[in-house]
């Protein structure tokens, strides 16, 4: 972000609409921290990342439309380190809240980057896709973009006089909490494996 300013601001979030182990919460903040300190604009980059956030929602939304149901979780299935369990999830709140489901969607980590799939799947109008999408990523955005700016006058001092070790500190947990994602998902890949053998085996014996 610092690099491409508010730009940045919006690959950061089309880029966590498919790769869900980035949260755009501890993406967004720093957005509204650079525009308190005059380094990017609040609303350039609220608007970005709310594009960001549409563009993606909108490629896995025409993914839906275009392979149907079984296709598409086959593909969410085989994206390294995603389950199928992740696209039933999505589909299930879908099938649960409907159109509201987009809205509220956007503020649920992991069903946020694969809500769009069932709204696909369904056909729902894209016009009003499009307008849930936008209202919800907005107000999400707007919400996280705002507490960065908000707690700039109480963070600065601190981030002047810490900067190096703060950034240093982040950049861990950050790699701790990835790790800990991946770590979790393959153990629990190798155990649904491990099952599946295990019960082809017992058919075999049968």
């Amino acid at each position: 972000m610092e690099t491409l300013g508010e730009v940045g601001v919006g690959l950061a979030v089309l880029i966590e609409t498919f790769v869900p182990p980035i949260p755009s919460e501890a993406v967004l903040p720093g957005a509204g921290f650079l525009a308190y300190e005059g380094r990017m604009s609040f609303w350039l980059a609220w608007a970005l990342a709310t594009l960001g956030a549409l563009v993606g929602a909108l490629a896995w939304y025409f993914i839906g439309a275009a392979f149907g149901r079984d296709r598409t979780r086959r593909v969410v299935g085989r994206i390294p380190l995603m389950e199928y369990d992740d696209f039933d999830r999505a589909e299930a709140f879908f099938l649960r809240w409907g159109a509201l489901a987009v809205l509220l969607g956007r503020c649920v980590p992991l069903v946020r980057s694969f809500i769009s799939i069932p709204a696909g799947i369904e056909r729902m109008p894209l016009v009003k896709f499009v307008f849930y999408t936008a209202v919800g990523s907005g107000v999400w955005n707007g919400i996280w973009i705002g507490l960065g700016y908000a707690f700039g006058p109480a963070i600065k001092p601190v981030l002047e006089q810490w900067s190096g070790l703060i950034s240093d500190a982040v950049v861990v947990v950050i790699l701790l909490l990835l790790l800990w994602f991946v770590i979790a998902r393959v153990r629990r890949i190798l155990r649904r494996r491990r099952a599946a053998e295990g019960a082809d085996g017992s058919a075999d014996e049968r």
